[in-house]
């Protein structure tokens, strides 16, 4: 990413691997598979599980949920800041940072 572009303008894409579902109490989990060459190989070595689960809190499973691969990360804060309102502050702030975790965790791509 180049340091003079505005990170609001970037599109979030969800990566193919990774699957969601609703829990019971309405949240979004993420379901994360493990099948890079060494992960297949750690587990015939060691158990590891061939899958595992972020539990994402209301905000989070909000943006997760409207990630579309079409919306920009502002018009995603437009969303949030309709639904959250005061909750959400500060806004701008804890969406990139958010955002920067899940481009870090390799679950969304940034175009």
């Amino acid at each position: 990413m180049k340091k003079n572009q505005n990170y609001l303008d970037y599109i979030p894409k969800k990566v193919e691997n990774i699957n969601s579902r609703k829990t019971e109490d309405g949240r979004t989990q993420l379901i994360v598979d493990r099948n890079s060459f060494l992960e297949r190989i750690l587990r015939k070595i060691i158990y590891i599980p061939e899958k595992y689960y972020v539990d994402l809190d209301p905000l989070g499973s909000f943006i997760w949920n409207n990630i579309d691969g079409d919306r920009s990360i502002f018009e995603i804060s437009q969303m949030v800041k309709e639904e959250f309102q005061d909750q959400a502050e500060p806004l701008y702030e804890r969406l990139i940072e958010y955002f920067v975790i899940l481009k870090n965790n390799k679950f969304v791509k940034l175009k």
